[in-house]
């Protein structure tokens, strides 16, 4: 019944769309109805840092709207970070994790985001909390080495996720859920910083639902440097499992903490997907 009133909806919401395109009048309220849904705004506020983010849909008005419950062991991480640190947040979408890192510690942030879908917003953000000359945008993929690939997604939402970059794969290294596609160029970490005269990271965040351990497979050298990293793993997909702890323990972290939010407990499709925290030991 809902997937039903759901189509009927959308359909509806269609026809009213094409029927307001078929006069200058119709296609003038159309373009209001579209610019004051992409300037909806919603504030957010988490240990003394305030930041507002824009919310054209439902899916980045509960990110806003969970700023400080979904992740909290994300923000807690970033809190740790020396001031003025840089950092690589890869698999940016809007930049909830990258503006707070730029303007809580100050850090310089490398917000790499390949979905067409996420970027608007994640420059509307950035811009939004002016934040311009903190965060620089990459809109790449990273992935083991520079080769072409296709950009898998699963949503074609602003703020949407579990998409993948040259692989059929998604977060549970099962077959991903598909609806569109584009051709695009990946990278590696080490062609980041070597071809493209990136900073190396001090700190790295890494949530791409899916490829985190191709991702490091082809960093061993830029993760030697690395002070720490958080990296989002599903121990039910145990392939990236075994090879994130491989390739980090290579480099020579350690790991000291896993989390979640309470919230993902009862869910039976996260309740195994946690972000790790791994640190380089003082020798």
């Amino acid at each position: 019944m809902r997937k039903y009133l759901k189509f009927v909806l959308g359909k509806t919401i269609y026809f009213f769309f094409l029927f307001l395109n078929q006069s200058k009048l119709g296609r003038f309220i159309q373009n209001q109805i579209l610019e004051n849904t992409m300037s909806i705004k919603k504030k957010v506020r988490h240990n003394g840092c305030s930041l507002e983010f824009f919310v054209p849909n439902f899916l980045n008005f509960i990110r806003a709207d969970t700023f400080s419950t979904k992740e909290p062991e994300t923000l807690d991480w970033i809190d740790s970070i020396p001031e003025g640190s840089i950092v690589w947040d890869i698999g940016a979408n809007v930049g909830l994790y990258s503006c707070y890192a730029a303007k809580q510690r100050n850090c310089m942030v490398f917000a790499f985001e390949p979905s067409v879908f996420n970027l608007e917003l994640l420059a509307r953000n950035i811009y939004l909390n002016e934040l311009v000359n903190n965060i620089t945008i990459i809109p790449l993929p990273l992935s083991d080495k520079l080769k072409s690939g296709n950009m898998n997604i699963s949503s074609t939402d602003w703020g949407g996720a579990l998409s993948t970059f040259g692989q059929s794969y998604g977060h549970d290294g099962k077959d991903l859920d598909k609806i569109f596609e584009f051709r695009t160029i990946g990278l590696s970490m080490k062609d980041a910083v070597d071809k493209l005269k990136i900073a190396a990271p001090n700190y790295i965040k890494i949530d791409v639902d899916g490829i985190e351990h191709l991702i490091l497979k082809g960093s061993i050298k830029i993760l030697s440097e690395v002070k720490g990293i958080l990296v989002e793993v599903n121990e039910d997909f145990k392939e990236q499992d075994q090879n994130v702890s491989k390739h980090l323990i290579e480099a020579g972290l350690v790991l000291t903490e896993k989390r979640h939010s309470d919230m993902f407990n009862d869910n039976l499709i996260f309740s195994n997907t946690f972000n790790q925290i791994w640190l380089r030991r003082e020798k």
